[in-house]
């Protein structure tokens, strides 16, 4: 098994939600961690908290993804930070739901430049440094990306596109000793869409065991690549 003590890696929209548990499962097992968020303060707050666990290190970084100027920017600290990029985790994501007739123009673009350009941008400007390492690129898609439902046209767009996305990229990289995978969550409990985690979550899939699937995978054996990993709650409640 990898010893992964000291690896680096970059997650994005790491400041809370699935990020955050990555980045926390990832810090367990002494890695040096980067996470942005579109804001330094809620970046360096959540780098705090992490840091607190005494294990790894973790590192606030401004970014948006969806500058690739910005990307590249984040990259290259970390860089000069740490030495070198172990794993990409392509994790900033949000969502706009709304019937074709009431989704704007802007709520379309905001999704795809987040979801998909931004994912495209973040791997471009990590390519060098993962060429190097002969790294991980893993990027956090969604059931959304291949079960279609209606009021979900942007979101669905751009998880469908992310899912294939990946796919291809893993077989351009593959040849240069990069991994890449994409993991396909359903319900997590988190933030995401302004929803407030509460007890009633507890069916869900929860940050710490998508943290627990990242690390596992940067276990395994580099002869044995899952390439794309849907994830269920195990026991939804009955409808």
């Amino acid at each position: 098994m990898q010893d992964l003590t000291n690896k680096t890696a970059l997650v994005t929209g790491g400041s809370k939600g699935i990020g955050y548990g990555i980045a926390e499962a990832l810090m367990a097992q002494g890695m040096k961690v980067g996470i942005t968020s579109r804001s330094q303060s809620n970046a360096n707050e959540a780098a705090e908290k992490l840091n607190q666990s005494n294990k790894g290190q973790a590192l606030g970084l401004e970014a948006d993804v969806r500058s690739m100027e910005s990307q590249q920017q984040a990259v290259d600290r970390l860089i000069a930070e740490w030495g070198q990029l172990d794993l990409l985790v392509a994790n900033a994501g949000l969502g706009h739901f709304a019937s074709i007739e009431d989704m704007t123009a802007e709520q379309w673009n905001e999704t795809i430049d987040t979801n998909l350009t931004g994912v495209f941008y973040s791997i471009k400007a990590s390519l060098d440094a993962l060429k190097s390492s002969q790294g991980y690129i893993m990027t956090i898609s969604s059931l959304a990306g291949t079960n279609f439902f209606a009021g979900g046209s942007a979101y669905n767009a751009s998880k469908f596109g992310l899912t294939g996305f990946t796919q291809s990229v893993m077989l351009d990289l593959r040849k240069h000793g990069i991994k890449v995978s994409t993991i396909m969550p359903g319900s997590v409990a988190t933030y995401f869409n302004n929803h407030q985690p509460n007890a009633e979550d507890a069916w869900k899939i929860q940050i710490e065991d998508l943290g627990q699937m990242v690390v596992d995978l940067m276990h395994m054996h580099p002869r044995t690549l899952p390439s794309k990993i849907e994830v269920r709650p195990s026991q939804p409640p009955q409808r």
